[in-house]
């Protein structure tokens, strides 16, 4: 009784994770476009920051443009999109730095875990900019991130600078 009561302990993140994934994605996401409401701020905010979730992989990228491409001000919608980004991020970053050990072993692989933390510390800075940067999973680095205990102030710094930047060209460029 006490083993099945630690796999439910163990997993009730993860369940309570997806109930709030699900509800989301069936009281808000998209709803103006699947209803053919007005878009506004508030529907893109909404759809950006669950797309930013680690456990909800949307193409936010495509939802700026049409966004976008629907006459909503280039400088709020940037500065929404960044700022819910930035905030789902934290969510993730969070989410992983609270998962324990035993975790991460059960999900990753005590080998495979070390070896990739060696490969993000070498590397995450870059690795996070990049992926911020271009169309990529950016909330799964940032989980990994989160697991990995790297400093919170560079992370969000370099998500930021990615971001900026992948937001900045959309917006050029459409």
């Amino acid at each position: 009784m006490k083993r099945i009561y630690q796999h439910i302990k163990e997993y009730l993140p993860f369940i309570f994770l997806a109930a709030i994934a699900i509800a989301i994605a069936s009281f808000t996401i998209g709803k103006e476009i699947y209803g053919h409401r007005e878009e506004n701020l508030l529907s893109f905010a909404i759809v950006n920051f669950s797309g930013y979730l680690f456990f909800l992989l949307m193409p936010v990228e495509l939802a700026f443009i049409y966004y976008l491409k629907a006459g909503i001000d280039p400088i709020s919608l940037n500065a929404i999109a960044i700022s819910t980004a930035l905030c789902a991020q934290l969510a993730d970053y969070y989410i992983g730095r609270s998962f324990s050990t035993r975790v991460i072993d059960r999900l990753v692989g005590r080998n495979r875990y070390e070896k990739a933390k060696e490969e993000i510390r070498k590397y995450g800075n870059v690795v996070i900019f990049v992926f911020n940067l271009l169309p990529l999973s950016s909330p799964v680095i940032l989980l990994a991130a989160g697991m990995l205990k790297l400093n919170l102030k560079e992370t969000l710094f370099y998500s930021l600078l990615g971001l900026l930047l992948k937001y900045s060209l959309i917006s050029l460029f459409f």
